[in-house]
């Protein structure tokens, strides 16, 4: 008897070694994943990481299995700091460091560089980015998480002189790639509705001062004034028309769309109308699961870029289990392929540059303090 008690006792501790040895051997398949982390624009950042990890933590939580081996999906993280040199280092270490698939980066300016690393190393890049140079550069590593520039820019114009009655127009960008891009859209789909460009003026994305360009502004005594930028120079931008007796209603596109707007500019913020790419959360296909997964995660609810950065990273995933390989040759057409539901749309696919197919675009308003929606436009 004890004899027998003994040799079961091997047997079981064999079986439990034997697949202990089998849940250590999971493939680990790195990821890369680059935004602003830290500065002004963290929480940008921080919530597409958010949506990331989410995304990355309920795939491997369905135990995948790539050519028969079960594998672990790991996130590797950098900061670039919004800054289009340190992104191409950031982009070379990633690479250097043997990631298989590239989410990120979010500024359109840190992206497009960085592309061309991922691009020549042949590694697929879902980038937040939504200037439109981001996908022609003829690179098939190219994909986006939102809807591009041309895309917002002129549904936004169109709105602006069509829905809202705007007639004369003064526009400032930050010079960088998103917020001139997103300004230069914005002015071809306004003047084709009818609009007249009373004035166009830049400052930068470290602004904060902008005394002296809305007084240039105020003597052609503007309609609307829109602002391509983000939300940490829209807020004093906001006071200071207000200050300065500018009536003129503030419009810019989704980076403006946060709380810390809202906190910036304080009573100034009401009236502004701004753009989104996709549905409201609460009116995602998935939105409302999303919301609660996130939630329970993290502790607070998901912000703008969130449930963008999951369908992308999601994506990614699905495509390499498709392709039943992590090779990035081998899971990239799979990838272009793609045509999933997802928390944003009901078909998340992309066209032939990466773009996204079925891209909607909501505009928002300011009222008593909070954005409400005004309307939205197009989509799946």
């Amino acid at each position: 008897m004890q004899s027998k008690l003994t040799a079961s006792a091997v047997a079981v501790a064999g079986l439990l070694a034997f697949g202990a040895a089998n849940a250590q051997q999971a493939q680990e398949v790195k990821l890369g994943f680059a935004a602003p982390l830290t500065g002004a624009q963290a929480h940008y950042g921080k919530d597409m990481q958010n949506g990331i990890q989410l995304a990355v933590d309920e795939y491997n939580a369905t135990k995948p299995t790539i050519e028969g081996k079960p594998v672990k999906f790991v996130l590797h993280a950098e900061d670039d700091q919004a800054d289009p040199r340190q992104g191409s280092l950031v982009a070379q270490k990633l690479v250097d460091n043997g990631i298989k698939g590239m989410l990120g980066h979010f500024n359109s300016g840190t992206t497009i560089p960085a592309s061309r690393i991922y691009a020549q190393a042949g590694i697929p890049e879902i980038a937040m980015a939504t200037a439109p140079e981001y996908t022609k550069q003829g690179f098939k590593t190219t994909f986006r998480m939102m809807t591009s520039d041309i895309q917002q820019g002129s549904v936004v114009g169109t709105f602006a002189v069509k829905k809202l009655g705007f007639k004369n127009i003064a526009i400032v960008d930050d010079r960088t790639a998103y917020g001139q891009g997103l300004a230069d859209e914005f002015e071809k789909a306004a003047k084709a509705a009818g609009g007249k460009i009373v004035r166009r003026e830049f400052a930068n994305d470290k602004a904060v001062d902008f005394r002296a360009i809305l007084t240039n502004l105020k003597r052609s005594n503007p309609d609307v004034v829109f602002y391509g930028g983000a939300d940490a120079q829209a807020g004093p931008l906001a006071k200071q028309m207000r200050e300065l007796g500018i009536k003129a209603t503030l419009m810019a596109g989704e980076m403006v769309k946060s709380d810390a707007f809202l906190k910036i500019a304080g009573d100034a913020a009401n009236g502004s109308v701004v753009s989104l790419a996709g549905l409201p959360l609460d009116k995602m296909p998935g939105g409302a699961a999303y919301e609660s997964r996130y939630k329970a995660k993290f502790g607070a609810g998901p912000e703008t870029y969130s449930p963008y950065a999951y369908d992308g990273a999601m994506a990614m995933m699905s495509a390499m289990k498709k392709a039943n390989s992590t090779d990035p040759a081998k899971y990239l057409p799979v990838l272009a392929k793609t045509s999933m539901p997802g928390v944003t749309t009901r078909e998340l696919a992309y066209d032939n540059v990466g773009d996204l197919k079925y891209g909607s675009i909501t505009l928002y308003k300011v009222v008593d303090g909070k954005w409400t929606v005004l309307e939205t436009v197009g989509g799946k």
